[in-house]
């Protein structure tokens, strides 16, 4: 068995390995390289064909990935993938320690850390925190969480939103999101399986 095949069967999604399961780094710089996915069901990260979608959409709509936000981290997948196709600086924002943790080391196996932070408290308490506008926010938020939509008219609300952001956001499709969250407007919605992609975008003022 060759090296590289290792790394892909190490790599495909959710491979048990005591209390730790494996995904890949889909595309860029880190393509193939697997991450570490904590064994539990409040994390369920978005797939690689969601993973996939998102970031497929996201490059035909933006070229702005100076500042990146991930929020409801989890395993970290979507910040570092971001990361690896081209995002210049990504904070994480994950309420459990050992998923923090999880993330720091996958930031430091794909050679990451120095482009990347990592707050481990409440994503409600890091609105208060953080002081960044972002070109897009991404968030992977529990399955079923059926009070997301508060929480996005909260964030919409923040400073962390400016003109012109992206935020992408995975649900279950029982989970219905508004159209409109202050001036956060849904641009398209996709459904993958048994998960909704939704984007929203804020637009910049006419000049």
């Amino acid at each position: 068995m060759t090296a590289n095949s290792t790394i892909i069967d190490a790599a495909r999604p959710i491979m048990q390995n005591g209390h730790m399961g494996y995904m890949r780094i889909i595309a860029g710089e880190c393509k193939g390289r697997p991450i570490k996915v904590p064994d539990r069901r409040a994390t369920r990260p978005a797939t690689e064909l969601v993973r996939g979608a998102i970031f497929s959409m996201l490059a035909n709509l933006t070229e702005d990935w100076d500042l990146v936000l991930d929020l409801f981290s989890g395993s970290g997948s979507l910040g570092i993938e971001a990361l690896s196709q081209g995002a210049g600086h990504v904070d994480f924002v994950e309420q459990e320690r050992a998923c923090c943790e999880v993330i720091r080391e996958n930031l430091k196996n794909c050679g990451l850390e120095d482009r990347a932070a990592v707050r481990c408290a409440p994503v409600e308490r890091a609105l208060g925190f953080l002081d960044r506008t972002y070109d897009i926010i991404l968030m992977d938020p529990p399955y079923r969480r059926e009070d997301i939509g508060k929480f996005l008219d909260k964030l919409a609300r923040t400073p962390l939103v400016g003109a012109g952001t992206w935020l992408v956001i995975t649900h279950s499709p029982r989970v219905t999101l508004d159209e409109v969250y202050a001036d956060l407007k849904m641009h398209k919605e996709r459904r993958h399986g048994d998960s909704v992609i939704s984007i929203y975008h804020k637009e910049a003022p006419a000049s």
